[in-house]
């Protein structure tokens, strides 16, 4: 808790029984108050490792894929009274040693939503990030922060931090149950006026570390590139998107 405000974390999880353990123990734990994993039907020890490591954990009997765990994440954490959310994957690419920064760009109340980013420190390819990932992280940023009219280092990191308020506000249960759904939340973000920060994160890429394909990562490139184009279309009020409705 930071200043008697609620920090829940939430872990996506699929398949990350070698990683979540690592993870959870570099959880800062005078910082954050509850943690919940959703597993989204994984085919490994995942469930099991994480009730032995006491993590409320949440179970999808059948996958819904990224962005639908994502839902039972926010939802859960929402039911749980959270004032701060904290997405975390369990994979351990990113250092949960700054969950306590991210929660505290939250609570001084100048930000809505705070962003790990790893373009920022510069060492996204030192972290072992494959080339073409990088040029068109830097390629899809360039094109969405030119449609949205913002400006920020990347659309495309898994490290984000809410307030309950975003989370309340945004209609993100109307958004893909796929890997896009990152990138509908930032839109919706920048449409409804949130204030982003971020802070410099470095990754790690190894063979635990999940990752999509090239043919995913093309589809998730077009999926974002077409969310940003909605978001242009309806500031100039000449299309209309769900995502982009009011709750």
């Amino acid at each position: 808790m930071i200043h008697n405000k609620k920090v829940v974390v939430v872990m996506p999880a699929y398949n990350a029984a070698k990683t979540v353990r690592e993870t959870y123990l570099e959880i800062p734990k005078d910082v954050v108050d509850l943690v919940i994993l959703v597993d989204d039907a994984s085919r490994d020890e995942t469930v099991q490792v994480a009730r032995e490591l006491g993590i409320q954990t949440l179970i999808h009997p059948k996958n819904r894929g990224y962005g639908g765990n994502q839902k039972t994440c926010y939802q859960a954490a929402l039911e749980a009274g959270a004032d701060i959310v904290v997405m975390l994957h369990p994979d351990y690419q990113y250092t949960p040693k700054l969950i306590g920064p991210m929660a505290q760009l939250l609570e001084s109340g100048l930000y809505d939503v705070a962003l790990g980013s790893r373009i920022l420190g510069g060492q996204a390819l030192a972290g072992g990030m494959p080339f073409y990932k990088y040029v068109s992280n830097r390629f899809l940023t360039f094109v969405q922060n030119l449609l949205i009219g913002a400006k920020i280092s990347e659309y495309h990191t898994g490290y984000r931090a809410f307030t309950r308020q975003v989370l309340e506000t945004l209609p993100w249960q109307r958004n893909s149950d796929d890997f896009v759904f990152d990138n509908q939340m930032l839109s919706q973000i920048h449409f409804w006026g949130f204030k982003i920060g971020e802070i410099t994160c470095p990754a790690k890429y190894f063979a635990e570390a999940s990752s999509i394909n090239f043919v995913r990562s093309a589809v998730y490139g077009l999926g974002c590139l077409w969310t940003a184009l909605q978001y242009r279309l309806v500031k100039m009020k000449a299309a209309r998107f769900a995502i982009f409705e009011p709750r």
